[in-house]
């Protein structure tokens, strides 16, 4: 049976447990990657509903609930899905009935609850636009708005730069202030600058300014259809339609003032959101405030949409990418804007030297791979910006889950790159320090090699092509034997002291040939390994 075959027979479920309401999607993958849509459901249960003063869901709520699960579950069936996916995101993840809640579920229903962590959220979330949005060339802020939180992501080229997640859902935050109802612009000011506060605590300075705010969620399509219905507008797709923040702050002046029984007569506001959205809608200006950035383009899915798409690209997309590590490392630089040439010249010098000093400096031959990634790598975060590119390097990778990499791997090669410039490693680095002491030991290693690789291909019309190594007790030199190197073996000398740190040795550099070639006067007690072309 071909592939497409196989798609053709394929159905799939997912049920999305929120904060605020359950969604069911059933679908057949398609051999583009994406899918079609065949069925959907919602039903507001209000999970989250009063957890702040109790910690727990609250028992009509879970009730609810299982009546729209065991709906769902029997509409999928019916469509004779073979694989049905279930999330819970912030409410089930906080209650402290939680776990006995997905247990309940899973006995009386037969179905595993998967209880996402915020960053999977957002990823989840970051997934859906990146399938129905060009990200490509672009930097953006994907924030999607649950009833018990919101996560914001931002990205560069269909990459993650970071993740965010915070507590200021759309149910959670009008519980918290009153919001429900008629909001007096003294509570509204007040909301703001505690929303504000928060963001500074949780943000800090974002690495850039997004050229657009992607929204998930059902606050962003209300929004939308409150401002397409101000203007008349029935026929356009909600989902990519633009808002801008001026017209965002307009729809929450109107809505703030009015009681929630007018509020419920808006045009476009669906009844069972007007009590949260409010507060919603502040949080979004606010965040629009902090990152910047002036235009929303709403997006119709979320999650489940997400969690639909990694089901068929693990299990039957196969052309969506190669699992061979080098191919994916290859890749990801590639759609990174990676110079390819310049990065393969480092990866080979880094290669080199590696081969050569394995040995004698005791360093484990499993992380000739992992220097290899880096060295391709180490250029990623100009997709960011050039400045602290070695730091944006860091953040991409580590969400980046490249395919053939573990976890822990995707940090060593994200530790290497960070440390491919710049600052030393130190322990009161967040991304250092959660390392353990022999992981800590291979990054400083790998990382010191590749400066001295980086270095000596400073001059990128003119790659170093080969190096060669000489020990002795206390020195290392390399030899770079390429006729015009001046220029790298200057830069390699500037770049020195964290291999010197790191192997206790001194570090020297020399052009072949030259009076400072030590080949020509080697001791009894040096040894000298021979390199290979780098090319």
């Amino acid at each position: 049976m071909n592939h497409e075959e196989c798609l053709d027979r394929l159905r799939l479920a997912a049920i999305d447990i929120g904060s605020n309401s359950i969604r069911l999607v059933v679908a057949e993958p398609l051999p583009t990657g994406g899918y079609r849509v065949l069925d959907e459901e919602r039903e507001s249960t209000r999970l989250y509903a009063s957890l702040t003063s109790t910690g727990r869901i609250q028992a009509d709520a879970i009730e609810d609930s299982m009546d729209a699960i065991g709906r769902f579950s029997a509409i999928a069936r019916g469509y004779d899905t073979s694989d049905i996916r279930v999330v819970a995101t912030s409410a089930v993840r906080e209650a402290k009935n939680g776990d006995a809640f997905c247990q309940r579920v899973h006995d009386e229903l037969g179905l595993d609850v998967e209880v996402i962590t915020a960053a999977e959220e957002a990823t989840l979330a970051f997934e859906s636009v990146r399938g129905g949005f060009e990200t490509a060339d672009r930097k953006i802020a994907v924030v999607d708005i649950g009833g018990g939180s919101t996560e914001i992501v931002l990205a560069a080229g269909g990459h993650i730069e970071a993740i965010y997640a915070t507590h200021l859902g759309a149910v959670r935050t009008t519980e918290k202030w009153g919001a429900a109802g008629r909001l007096s612009e003294d509570r509204r000011s007040y909301m703001e600058r505690k929303i504000d506060r928060h963001l500074e605590k949780r943000l800090g300075k974002p690495a850039f300014v997004p050229e657009v705010l992607c929204g998930t969620g059902g606050t962003f399509t209300t929004l939308a259809s409150i401002v397409m219905a101000s203007k008349g507008i029935s026929e356009q797709p909600i989902s990519g339609y633009r808002i801008t923040r001026g017209e965002l702050r307009q729809v929450i002046e109107q809505l703030a003032l009015t009681t929630l029984e007018k509020r419920r007569k808006t045009r476009g506001l669906s009844t069972r959101r007007a009590d949260v959205i409010v507060a919603a809608l502040i949080v979004i200006d606010r965040i629009m405030r902090h990152l910047k950035v002036n235009v929303i383009q709403a997006h119709s899915r979320g999650i489940r949409d997400g969690l639909l798409l990694r089901v068929i690209h693990q299990k039957y997309g196969q052309h969506f990418a190669a699992t061979q590590p080098q191919a994916t490392v290859e890749e990801f630089a590639i759609s990174c804007g990676v110079d390819m040439r310049h990065a393969e010249h480092v990866a080979n010098v880094s290669r080199s030297l590696f081969h050569q000093l394995a040995e004698p400096l005791g360093l484990d031959h499993s992380d000739e791979q992992i220097l290899r990634a880096a060295a391709i790598l180490q250029n990623v975060g100009h997709l960011v910006n050039f400045a602290g590119h070695h730091k944006h390097g860091y953040h991409l990778i580590v969400n980046s889950g490249l395919p053939g990499f573990t976890h822990q791997e995707l940090l060593l090669i994200a530790n290497v790159v960070r440390y491919h410039r710049g600052a030393h490693p130190k322990l009161r680095h967040d991304n250092f320090r959660r390392l353990d002491d022999s992981e800590q030991l291979r990054v400083r290693q790998l990382a010191s090699i590749l400066r001295i690789a980086t270095a000596l291909n400073r001059s990128p019309n003119r790659p170093v092509e080969e190096v060669d190594i000489v020990l002795s007790k206390d020195c290392v030199t390399v030899i770079v034997n390429d006729d015009d190197a001046e220029l790298g073996i200057w830069a390699a000398r500037r770049k020195a002291d964290l291999f010197e740190d790191t192997f206790a040795r001194q570090l020297l550099l020399a052009r072949h040939g030259t009076s400072s070639d030590p080949r020509d006067t080697c001791t009894a007690e040096s040894t000298t390994t021979k390199g290979t072309r780098c090319g």
